[in-house]
């Protein structure tokens, strides 16, 4: 696939830039002909050409001078035109030099005379090299060079032979000439590895020398023209050429190294990361070519871009959960406030202990709730509604302030209860809510409560714990499940010295565990610290005696909020 054509880019300053770009480079090809003009190549030279032996160089003097190894061969084919053997006839210094370096046997014949060369290295049949030099021999027609590899047993272990292989037709003979480690594939796969290529790219007539994977590297099919530099930049991006023509006119007015980043507009976008440099023709002179490197660095800025995504996501995760404990913070001031001054002039301490779920930003849907009332009694409820979030704390607020507001009737514990769950019910299908609603009666030391699918209360004497025993008929259904559902009450005596200990079902619920085991897993935590450490005075020591309490039953296990409300009788 061709790169873009430049009419396709679109946008007034896209074609802006091209232009500025193609301006660019036009007026540096006038000044590199211009210099070329005014500095020709020399003069023709005064002296006469010195004396010139007129015997030819012998053919080992021009093997010789080859740079590379190379091997005169005879190749011998059968009657069906198919290569039988191959016999070496001589090489040159450059071979014997490369077979000096390698291990005892060499990659080439020490000895002087035809030897053939499948007999010496069995392996090299199995080669491209019989096929190079059939076809160099029939077709009279240089073949490769391509890369030969074939192993060497020695003895000291197996030697890897490697290198980039030529055969030439040289009258009768074969001329097999090759490079140690294949240089040119080592460079491209180089190129392939890191996602790396180059190219210089000629300013004054447009010619451009490109290393070896230049277009594997950019994307581009094999027999597809390198692009210039203008034909680069017509296949950028829009917000990639403002950086392309800052880099161009560094390298090329400025004579300094810079780099810039290039998207390509292929089925699939491509980014790489340019790093050119002036070539000049001389010292202080003007520059005649580009010099570049080109990146690719789409992966890596695709993994940054996705951390980036990922940090913008967290901040903005952070910031919603420092909103939400902001009003997590608010809602406890609200509905959890101290409440121990409120029971006192019923003749009772009072302590309370609430641990957030930390994984919802400290904001739950338990609450609890203690206020004196018009006919002389005391209001004390504690509830749980379901959830977690901000949902479960706003259904929790409308419970308690409902329940604040509805108290003021007079209307009885069970009556209460009932109007909470028409509260919830109301609140939607979603909306359910666990609840202990209660009134202590002060005159009889009697404390007369509801439960609706609550934990029930613990009373503890004497250091002693049990469940209270459920309303007749059984513990209430849940706030919100059913419209209509009725409430029956108990009655519990308090003596003086009783505790009496309302809690939410996170401070003992653990995952697929009984409700009965968490029941008495509470019971043996809450005599545990009673002997531990008897509560002490006031709402001091009971404060004390709850905390253990609940640092006792807490832990990691724990997955919601938990509430622990304390009450104890200390008068008549």
């Amino acid at each position: 696939m061709p790169l873009d054509d430049p009419s396709s880019v679109d946008g007034v300053r896209s074609r802006l830039e091209l232009r500025a770009i193609r301006e660019l480079l036009e007026s540096q090809r006038r000044r590199v002909t211009a210099y070329t003009e005014l500095h020709p190549a020399g003069p023709a030279p005064s002296a006469p050409p010195p004396q010139v032996s007129s015997a030819p160089p012998s053919l080992q003097e021009v093997l010789d001078a080859l740079p590379v190894a190379a091997l005169l061969v005879v190749p011998v084919f059968d009657d069906d035109g198919a290569l039988r053997d191959v016999f070496y006839v001589t090489q040159n210094a450059a071979a014997r030099a490369y077979a000096a370096s390698r291990p005892p046997l060499g990659s080439v014949p020490r000895e002087a005379g035809p030897a053939s060369l499948f007999e010496l290295f069995p392996a090299l049949s199995r080669t491209p090299v019989p096929g190079m030099m059939t076809r160099a021999y029939q077709q009279g027609k240089p073949q490769g060079p391509e890369t030969a590899e074939w192993l060497v047993s020695t003895p000291s272990g197996p030697v890897r032979i490697s290198g980039e292989v030529r055969v030439a037709p040289c009258g009768d003979h074969l001329l097999v000439s090759w490079e140690r480690g294949s240089r040119l594939r080592m460079a491209s796969a180089t190129q392939h590895l890191v996602r790396s290529c180059w190219a210089e790219w000629n300013l004054g007539d447009h010619g451009i020398e490109p290393s070896r994977g230049f277009r594997q590297v950019l994307g581009l099919p094999g027999d597809t023209p390198v692009p210039d530099l203008l034909e680069l930049a017509t296949a950028t991006t829009p917000d990639s050429l403002p950086g392309l023509y800052r880099t161009l006119y560094d390298v090329i007015l400025r004579k300094r190294t810079a780099e810039c980043e290039l998207r390509l507009r292929r089925r699939r976008e491509r980014v790489f990361r340019m790093v050119a440099e002036p070539v000049r023709i001389a010292p202080g002179s003007l520059v005649w070519a580009l010099r570049a490197v080109l990146i690719d660095v789409t992966t890596d800025r695709l993994h940054r871009e996705a951390a980036e995504r990922a940090a913008r996501e967290a901040r903005r995760e952070r910031e919603r959960t420092d909103a939400v404990a902001e009003v997590a913070d608010v809602l406890r001031e609200a509905v959890l406030p101290h409440f121990q001054d409120e029971p006192a002039p019923f003749g009772l301490d009072a302590a309370a202990v609430y641990r957030p779920d930390a994984r919802e930003a400290g904001v739950g849907g338990d609450w609890y709730k203690a206020r004196s009332l018009p006919d002389g009694r005391l209001l004390i409820a504690l509830g749980d509604a379901r959830g977690h979030g901000l949902e479960a704390a706003t259904l929790m607020a409308k419970l308690r302030y409902a329940l604040a507001g509805l108290a003021y009737t007079e209307e009885s514990v069970e009556r209460l209860t009932g109007w909470l769950n028409e509260v919830a019910c109301a609140d939607g299908s979603e909306s359910t809510a666990t609840a202990i609603v209660a009134r202590f009666h002060p005159e009889r030391a009697l404390l007369r409560w509801t439960c609706a699918g609550h934990p029930r209360p613990v009373l503890v004497r004497d250091g002693l714990a049990a469940q209270l025993p459920a309303p007749e008929g059984g513990p209430g259904l849940p706030l919100g499940v059913m419209p209509g559902a009725a409430y029956t009450a108990t009655t519990t005596p308090v003596e003086v010295g009783d505790i009496v200990l309302m809690y939410s079902d996170g401070l003992t619920e653990r995952r697929t565990s009984d409700p009965d085991l968490d029941t008495r897993r509470f019971l043996t935590a809450a005599e545990h610290c009673f002997r531990e450490a008897a509560p002490g005075v006031g709402n001091t020591g009971l404060q004390d005696y709850a905390e253990r309490l609940v640092a006792h039953l807490d832990g990691p296990h724990r997955t919601d909020d938990a509430t622990l409300l304390a009450l104890r009788r200390i008068s008549g």
